[in-house]
């Protein structure tokens, strides 16, 4: 395990590295004039993770600063409409590369062929466009995130001694346009079916639930589900943090008991969760090597160089890929919350704050 972090950190200088390796050519290459960008990146919402106002926006915008590409880093707040308005707006300052995180499919295609007649090449960014023209795809392993949630509910059940009960698992899913929630779901679906199917465990009879990404609707879906199960649910494969704290908030107003419980995205609220013990667990997805890494490709592209770190080919589209972390309450060890910290990607102030301090 020590490897693995070892490994973890060493991939995290070398993309670093890269970064600023690239960022010395582009500073000789990509001429900056009044008015004018060269890389656009654009984000989807700020409800279906809080990710992209906290981590995503300032990671992209310092490393294309410190490039000296400039660049421009907007959020579409949710409209489609909206953000291939956006696309255009860059479009039109000259932008030469697109970051791209859509919102739906369809409007993920209109916005690659837009900018694909301006000549500008395409990167999916987190979220992947199928079936569009996009140059490179930059991510998480998706499905692995999936499996990882998977393992931890299982790991939960047992922890709670639930496992050989045939317990009742709810599962409330993504959003059904996010072909990130289906990678999600394919990896959780292939460890939990096989259970499901033998008897081992029992879905919920309400069965797996879409949500939109929206923790409001993720509450009136489970409050749903507890009617309709009796009040009687043993875990929950909850695909973000948003989620999970529906869950936690539905079975405190029903005075219900700690129940095994995932989620996905190392939120300050999901963490507090974790250690206070209503959720088993959260994904933590470094969104800083994912931002140097989208740069790094975007850099790459301007200045004609090879993009640095390809490593697999998704829906044909090739594909930067990193690994993603399962994180618990552990004091220490390769899933303690405290990475966290020591990444600096969340705070210590943030998470170990009034009722919470307790258990840091």
């Amino acid at each position: 395990m020590k490897l693995k972090t070892r490994w973890a950190a060493g991939a995290l200088a070398l993309v670093a590295f890269i970064v600023l390796v690239v960022a010395n050519s582009a500073t000789a290459k990509v001429a900056r004039s009044e008015g004018s960008i060269k890389v656009c990146a654009l984000l989807p919402d700020t409800t279906s993770s809080t990710r992209y106002t906290l981590f995503d926006a300032p990671y992209l915008k310092k490393a294309f600063k410190a490039a000296h590409v400039p660049a421009q880093v907007v959020n579409a707040l949710g409209s489609p409409t909206r953000q291939k308005s956006q696309a255009q707006g860059c479009l039109a300052k000259g932008a030469k590369v697109i970051l791209l995180d859509q919102l739906t499919p369809a409007s993920g295609i209109a916005i690659t062929n837009l900018a694909r007649s301006h000549h500008a090449k395409v990167i999916d960014y987190d979220r992947l466009v199928v079936g569009s023209k996009a140059s490179y795809y930059v991510s998480f392993d998706n499905v692995r995130v999936g499996k990882l949630q998977a393992r931890g509910l299982i790991a939960g059940l047992k922890a709670k001694g639930t496992y050989g009960s045939h317990p009742v698992i709810a599962e409330l899913n993504g959003g059904i346009t996010d072909n990130n929630a289906h990678l999600f779901k394919k990896g959780y679906d292939s460890i939990l079916h096989p259970l499901y199917g033998s008897g081992t465990f029992k879905l919920a009879q309400s069965g797996d639930q879409w949500t939109d990404w929206s923790a409001t609707k993720g509450r009136t879906i489970f409050d749903q589900m507890l009617a309709v199960n009796g009040n009687h649910i043993d875990g929950v494969l909850a695909a973000n943090d948003g989620l999970a704290g529906a869950v936690v908030a539905s079975l405190q107003a029903h005075g219900l008991g700690k129940i095994p419980l995932t989620g996905q995205d190392a939120t300050p609220t999901g963490v507090q969760y974790i250690l206070a013990g209503w959720q088993t667990g959260t994904v933590y997805k470094s969104v800083r090597r994912e931002a140097n890494a989208a740069a790094a490709a975007a850099i790459a592209i301007l200045i004609h160089h090879k993009v640095p770190g390809v490593n697999a080919k998704v829906s044909g589209t090739k594909s930067v890929l990193l690994t993603p972390l399962w994180i618990t309450k552990a004091k220490s060890g390769p899933h303690s919350y405290k990475i966290l910290f020591k990444d600096k990607f969340l705070k210590k102030s943030q998470v170990c704050t009034g009722q919470y301090a307790q258990y840091c």
